[in-house]
């Protein structure tokens, strides 16, 4: 074998599984088709569980000292136009979360990887796979138009929605009710700016949600995420419902007046976790997009992407200690991640189809302006993930209702 592990992408999934096998001693082979730092299209908010495993590689630090702003929780507004800000400072008065360009963010991700990794080889493109009857063996590829080959126990494929592994393996998700649009764009000037990142449920927007994330110096990353069906059935042009939001709704058209596109408006496509994928086999798992781990609720995906990167690694540790790389061994990876990720996947799932009441989003948001308790109860959820689920609980509901 010429390596341990090979992992195919640098993104966040790739380059945290990295660093933790190359930690263990393992000999990996990172190899990404760009040349970074390369940007990423993406709403560029960095969750606390994100936090948790940046702490956890020890490169946490890394970030305060480029480009990015602190979050301490979320403003939400309602389709009727009632805005509510809901803070989740922690108890030591550090940033539970963050925001920060993806150009930025993961290339400190990938360059901890490359210090750590036996070698790393960027502007590479996977041209194939490499099979050994039904176990996935290696990667065919090209650099600057030199065809090279190599192989390993493990192949890790975290190269991303539209990447060769989970479609050569036949692991994509292609349903549409699972699948989200995304739209982005950099804007400079924007008001009324704070410490929180703002998610907008918006009548142009629904059952989707416009957001705004604030960056330094006035500039924030602006954009829309909804189902692709939904999207499809309205026949939307989500260019056009940005545009309108931005002008024309008189929650938003002050704060844009003097406000100006930095960027273009690029749009990408998010795999939900709401549809479960096959991330393992014979031979290799799958993280991070490719492996359909978008939140169905925030459509947030770097949270779950560090995660899986983790806990692939962890898995592959033990198979290594066993020598043991069977699918059977490999699917310990997909049982663990759904082990922390999966109830708070299906809570969001659940929330994702509130976001088609008008009614039940202007009930519950008007009423949190109003309740310190549902402030409370929607902190701890931004704080907690796994709290998620006191949100749809028929109590926090009646809450609701009667504050």
């Amino acid at each position: 074998m010429d390596y341990d592990v090979i992992v195919i992408g640098g993104g966040p999934s790739g380059s945290s599984c990295t660093a933790f096998l190359a930690k263990q001693g393992k000999k990996v082979l990172l190899l990404d088709r760009a040349k970074f730092p390369r940007d990423k299209i993406c709403g560029d908010g960095i969750s606390g569980r994100s936090v948790a495993v940046l702490s956890e590689l020890g490169i946490l630090e890394n970030f305060r000292k480029v480009e990015h702003e602190d979050m301490h929780g979320v403003t939400f507004s309602s389709p009727g136009g009632t805005v509510v800000p809901i803070g989740s400072k922690l108890e030591s008065g550090s940033a539970p979360g963050f925001v920060c360009r993806r150009m930025v963010f993961d290339d400190v991700l990938f360059r901890n990887a490359k210090k750590l990794a036996a070698r790393t080889m960027e502007e590479f493109l996977v041209t194939d796979l490499v099979m050994e009857g039904d176990r996935l063996a290696g990667i065919k590829g090209n650099k600057n138009g030199k065809e090279m080959e190599f192989r390993a126990r493990v192949i890790v494929g975290a190269d991303g929605v539209a990447g060769i592994t989970a479609r050569k393996l036949g692991a994509t998700n292609t349903a549409e009710a699972h699948q989200d649009a995304g739209l982005r764009a950099y804007y400079e000037n924007v008001e009324g700016m704070g410490d929180k990142i703002e998610l907008h449920f918006v009548k142009e927007s629904l059952p989707g949600y416009f957001w705004i994330f604030p960056l330094p110096g006035k500039r924030a990353n602006v954009g829309i995420g909804m189902p692709v069906d939904a999207m499809k059935r309205k026949k939307l042009n989500l260019s056009k419902v940005l545009e309108e939001i931005v002008t024309k709704n008189p929650v938003f058209r002050d704060r844009f007046r003097n406000a100006k596109r930095i960027s273009g408006v690029k749009s990408w496509l998010l795999p939900l976790a709401s549809k479960k994928v096959k991330c393992y086999g014979n031979g290799y798992v799958l993280v991070g997009d490719a492996a359909s781990l978008i939140d169905p609720f925030t459509g947030e995906g770097i949270g779950n992407a560090l995660t899986s990167g983790r806990i692939a690694a962890e898995v592959i540790g033990e198979a290594f200690t066993e020598n043991d790389f069977s699918e059977k061994k490999l699917s310990q990876y997909q049982k663990r991640l759904f082990g922390i990720i999966g109830e708070e996947v299906r809570t969001n799932h659940r929330l994702q189809k509130i976001c088609n009441s008008i009614f039940l989003l202007n009930l519950v948001i008007g009423k949190a302006k109003r309740s310190k308790d549902i402030q409370d109860v929607i902190s701890d959820a931004i704080l907690n993930p796994e709290h998620h689920r006191n949100l749809i609980d028929p109590a926090f509901i009646l809450r609701a209702l009667f504050a």
